[in-house]
């Protein structure tokens, strides 16, 4: 079974993935550094090619990972978002919603220009409100775990996983 972490972009997935694989043993990918690894930056692949095209290679990588066992997965934050991805992902694994508060989502990503979802609107807080507006309940509808992260650090969200997954 894998463990398969989704959330808004800026909720700590990488982090706290990184931190699931170190007290568990197993291997961890993000699908966004795979994505990165093979095609190239995320914001590069939006901007030449678009969003359909960057959600199909996530669904690619979705399709390889979903196959394998006792992994550890970051996803996107959109990647859930396609019913497609969630089923595959679902079939071998059980998925942790990363919940956190949209004060704490901007404080996170406000500076940050490599997200192309923000980059260039001006409105980074108007823009993330959105996108937390229409993804939360898919978030909540694909989860078999909901973890509020806020007030937590890396390692209390990650043993929350943990227990979880142990229980």
């Amino acid at each position: 079974m894998n463990i398969v972490l989704c959330g808004m972009m800026g909720v700590g997935k990488t982090s706290v993935g990184i931190e699931i694989a170190r007290r568990t043993g197993r291997r961890w990918y993000d699908t966004d550094i795979v994505i990165t690894d093979r095609y190239g930056r995320i914001s590069d692949l939006f901007e030449y090619y678009g969003e359909a095209h960057f959600r199909s290679l996530e669904t690619g990588i979705v399709r390889e990972l979903a196959e394998k066992d006792g992994l550890v997965i970051s996803t996107g934050g959109g990647l859930v978002l396609n019913a497609e991805n969630s089923e595959l992902l679902k079939r071998n694994g059980k998925i942790f919603f990363l919940r956190a508060s949209f004060e704490k989502l901007l404080e996170r990503v406000r500076a940050d220009e490599t997200r192309p979802l923000l980059k260039d609107t001006g409105k980074t807080a108007e823009r993330l409100g959105e996108l937390l507006a229409v993804r939360t309940p898919i978030y909540e509808a694909v989860a078999d775990v909901i973890v509020d992260t806020d007030g937590k650090s890396v390692e209390e969200v990650a043993e929350a996983v943990v227990a979880a997954v142990e229980a």
